[in-house]
C-alpha cells in the first residue's frame, strides 16, 4: 500500500484558507485544482479546530483523494492544490503567509457561527493578519467567505471592520482602500468521511490516504466581487462569476439549506438518519413539498426554473450512496435558521398566512432542543436549551422570542408551533 506524496514541487502559496475541512476540500480546492493556471495558485489551510486533520494532511503533502459517490459508483481523484496545511494554533505561519506580497486571496469556510467577534474567533485572526499585512505593507487583497450566509461578503466587512476599529481605529483607511470584500454562493454536499471511506479510497486505489473527502457529482460556486490583486482562473474550473449574486443566494439557502434544515430536524422524529432516509418518507416529502411550495412564492426565477430546481435537489438528496447524516446538518440552528427558514416565514405572515413548512421546521427545532431525535450541538446551546424546557408551549415562546423577538411576539404564530411541536416530539 502505498502512501500520497508529491513528485513535483507544490504550486506556490497565494491562497490562505482558515477552516480545513471536508467542504473546502471538495469544493474551493477542488475548483482551484482545476483552474488551468492551478500550477501557480497553492493553498495554504488552517484547521479550525482539529490539529490532527492538519497533521494527516500535511504527512501525505496536502495531497487527498476526492471521491465523487454518483449513484451508479464512485469516481477518484487526487487533488494537489493544498500546499501546506497548518493546526488553528500555528500564528506565526499565519502571520507570516498575510504578511506576504504573494498572497492574493483569503478564503474562510468557517460555518455560520464563525462570523461572530470575539477574542479567538476566526474574525480576530483575520484582523491580526491583516495588522501583520499592513505593517508589512504587503498590498491589496481580497477576503472571500464561502458560508451559507445571505450577503456574507457583507456580514464578514462588519464584522471585521467593527472588530478592526475596537482593535486600532487607524485601521480602517488601510481596510477601505487595500481589502475587497467579496460574496459567494456555494453548493455542495459533502458528508462526513467515516472508516469505511478510508478503506474504500485504499482498496480502490491501492493508496493508503488517512483523510479523503466524499462528495456527490453537483457542485456550484458562484462569486461577485474585486480580485485586486488577482485570483486562480475559477471561470475556467466551472465558477460562474456575476455582479448580482443575490438570486443564487436566496435560492439556495431556502430551497436547499432550508430543507436541509426542516429535514435535519423532522426526519428524526420518524427515524431517519440520513437525508436519503427523509426523502424516501412519504410523509418527510410532503413536509418538504409544503416548504418548497411557500417558499418559492418568494423568489424572483421563473416558476418553470424553481421547479427543475426542486426536481435536481430530490435527486440529489435521495441518492442512497451519499449517506449525508441529519446529525451533521443539524449543529447550529441557531444560526443557520435564521437565514434559512425566517425569511420565508416573515414574508408569508406578512402576507397573512400561516406556513406549514416553516412552522413544521421551527416545532421540530423546537423538539430538537426538548431532546428529541438526537443531541444538541449549537454554538448557542447554554442560551438556548434552558429556554426550551418546562410547558411546551411558553417553551415555544422563549425559544422563538430568542430567535426572532417578532416570531416570539407572534401569537398566532407561537401557538401553531407549540401545536405541531406536540404532534411531533414528546410534550
Amino acid at each position: 500500500m502505498s502512501r500520497l506524496r508529491r513528485t513535483a514541487p507544490a504550486p506556490p502559496v497565494r491562497v490562505v484558507h482558515l477552516g480545513l475541512g471536508s467542504f473546502f476540500r471538495a469544493h474551493q480546492a477542488w475548483y482551484t485544482h482545476h483552474s488551468p493556471d492551478a500550477a501557480e495558485w497553492g493553498i495554504a489551510a488552517f484547521a479550525g479546530r482539529s490539529a490532527a486533520l492538519a497533521e494527516a494532511l500535511a504527512g501525505q503533502d496536502g495531497l487527498y483523494t476526492l471521491v465523487t459517490r454518483a449513484a451508479d459508483g464512485d469516481r477518484f481523484e487526487v487533488v494537489g492544490s493544498v500546499s501546506a496545511a497548518h493546526a488553528a494554533t500555528d500564528h506565526e505561519a499565519w502571520l507570516g503567509y498575510l504578511a506576504s506580497p504573494d498572497l492574493a486571496v483569503v478564503t474562510l469556510t468557517v460555518t455560520e457561527a464563525g462570523y461572530r467577534p470575539g477574542p479567538g474567533s476566526a474574525v480576530e485572526r483575520l484582523v491580526a493578519g491583516l495588522v501583520a499585512r499592513r505593517d508589512a505593507d504587503a498590498g491589496p487583497l481580497t477576503l472571500l467567505p464561502c458560508d451559507n450566509l445571505a450577503h456574507n461578503g457583507a456580514v464578514l466587512a462588519r464584522a471585521v471592520t467593527g472588530f478592526a476599529e475596537r482593535a486600532d481605529p487607524r485601521m480602517l483607511p488601510w481596510l477601505t482602500s487595500s481589502v475587497s470584500f467579496a460574496t459567494t454562493m456555494v453548493d455542495r454536499i459533502t458528508p462526513r468521511t467515516t472508516d469505511d471511506d478510508v478503506r474504500v479510497v485504499a482498496a480502490a486505489t491501492g493508496v493508503d490516504d488517512a483523510v479523503p473527502v466524499v462528495t456527490e457529482p453537483f457542485s456550484e460556486w458562484v462569486v461577485s466581487g474585486a480580485f485586486p490583486a488577482g485570483r486562480p482562473s475559477w471561470q475556467a474550473a466551472g465558477v460562474l462569476l456575476t455582479d448580482d449574486l443575490a438570486p443564487f443566494e436566496q435560492r439556495k439557502l431556502w430551497l436547499l439549506n432550508g430543507a436541509h434544515s426542516l429535514l435535519a430536524y423532522a426526519a428524526p422524529l420518524r427515524g431517519a438518519v440520513t437525508v436519503a432516509d427523509a426523502v424516501a418518507d412519504p410523509v418527510v416529502r410532503r413536509w418538504l413539498g409544503a416548504w418548497w411550495d411557500e417558499a418559492s412564492v418568494h423568489l424572483p426565477q421563473p416558476a418553470v426554473e424553481l421547479t427543475a430546481y426542486r426536481a435536481a435537489l430530490l435527486d440529489r438528496f435521495a441518492n442512497p450512496r451519499m449517506q449525508h447524516r441529519l446529525a451533521q446538518i443539524a449543529a447550529d440552528g441557531s444560526q443557520k435558521l435564521p437565514v434559512r427558514i425566517l425569511p420565508a416565514l416573515r414574508a408569508e405572515r406578512a402576507a397573512g398566512r400561516l406556513p406549514e413548512g416553516a412552522t413544521l421546521a421551527l416545532a421540530a427545532w423546537v423538539c430538537h432542543l426538548r431532546g428529541a431525535g438526537g443531541p444538541v450541538d449549537d454554538v448557542r446551546a447554554e442560551q438556548y436549551l434552558p429556554l426550551a424546557r418546562g410547558p411546551l408551549t411558553e417553551a415555544t415562546r422563549r425559544v422563538l422570542a430568542a430567535l426572532d423577538p417578532e416570531a416570539g411576539a407572534d401569537p398566532e404564530l407561537v401557538t401553531a408551533v407549540a401545536a405541531v411541536a406536540k404532534e411531533l416530539g414528546p410534550s
